[in-house]
């Protein structure tokens, strides 16, 4: 998740971003899918090779990709290389050959203009069948106690309730992993609220302070979406931030309205699009639900390896998972 024009933001600086992905994609190594030639898949006479699955730092995105590297690898006998990089990195290594499938984008307007649109390096791989929010949550133990703190514009009122010692006399909004999607320091600017943002640095940091906040009713307002398993345990509550029109988001210093509904999809490297490998078949054919995903995002979460989630789903919807590869 990010923000980018008009949607998200979560930039690195230029230079750092290069040096990091040379880093990161040389670390990983691994060969790409133009390199193997590995089992031949089921049913099919093209081998499917190797396939370099982007692993991004939310559970979400892992039960995704856990589910297409378990099928991948179990009934077309792929070789998957998963690696762990950030969603701007991710994309970069679609230019560099050094990752074939990203397999929850949420939105990112601006790579998808730099690396489909003009260098067309890649492509749009269809719908993952997920609905993406992001938005300003608090705990419900808040909102049962203040029931107008739930309209953004009565946010300033409860500022004070909000003070940490990182937000400067301010009341705090607590975001996640500085790399995720978002508008919220141009929210706090251009919607004139005594706040400030402050950066948890993880998924795992963000959902712990929401527990924390509902368990011992401590105030917090901080950064969430969803799909998202922890919703299931504490069903946080959104405030009504201005509500998003066609356009309100294009200028990312100027975003004064809440955050769009996010058709989240694939992204795969058009190479591995053309190679004829049955792996990029499977990635555009990958459908599923929020639910499937909070379900398979759950057991993780619950200690369970990804792969034996994956197994775990896969082998309640084989039908399901045989329409992917149709």
């Amino acid at each position: 998740m990010k923000k980018v024009p008009p949607l998200l933001k979560r930039t690195i600086p230029l230079m750092a971003g290069v040096a990091a992905a040379a880093l990161l994609l040389t670390g990983c190594g691994g060969a790409s899918v133009n390199q193997v030639a590995a089992a031949p898949a089921s049913g099919g006479d093209a081998p499917c090779g190797a396939v370099s699955v982007a692993m991004n730092a939310w559970v979400g995105y892992t039960a995704n990709a856990a589910v297409y590297s378990y099928v991948a690898k179990n009934q077309l006998g792929c070789t998957v290389v998963q690696k762990d990089l950030n969603e701007q990195i991710s994309w970069q290594g679609f230019a560099s050959g050094e990752v074939d499938v990203i397999m929850e984008n949420w939105g990112h307007a601006d790579l998808t203009k730099q690396y489909i649109t003009d260098q067309k390096v890649a492509v749009d791989a269809g719908a993952t069948g997920n609905e993406g929010h992001i938005g300003w949550y608090v705990p419900p133990w808040m909102a049962e106690k203040y029931p107008d703190i739930t309209d953004g514009k009565n946010l300033n009122k409860y500022a004070s309730m909000f003070t940490t010692s990182e937000s400067g006399g301010k009341g705090q909004v607590l975001d996640g992993d500085p790399a995720f999607v978002t508008n919220d320091e141009a929210l706090v600017k251009n919607l004139n609220l005594d706040y400030k943002v402050v950066f948890s640095g993880s998924e795992a940091a963000l959902i712990q302070s929401f527990r924390t906040a509902e368990q011992n009713k401590t105030p917090l307002l901080g950064y969430f979406y969803e799909p998202q398993w922890f919703l299931s345990q504490v069903p946080l509550k959104k405030v009504a931030l201005p509500a998003w029109t066609e356009g309100c988001d294009t200028d990312a210093e100027k975003v004064a309205c809440d955050y769009p509904t996010y058709t989240l999809n694939k992204v795969i490297s058009k190479k591995f699009a053309d190679s004829g490998s049955p792996a990029a078949k499977l990635a555009k054919g990958f459908k599923w639900t929020n639910d499937d995903q909070n379900s398979v995002a759950t057991d993780i979460q619950g200690g369970m390896t990804p792969e034996a989630a994956a197994k775990k789903w896969v082998d309640a919807h084989q039908q399901t998972v045989t329409s992917w590869l149709s």
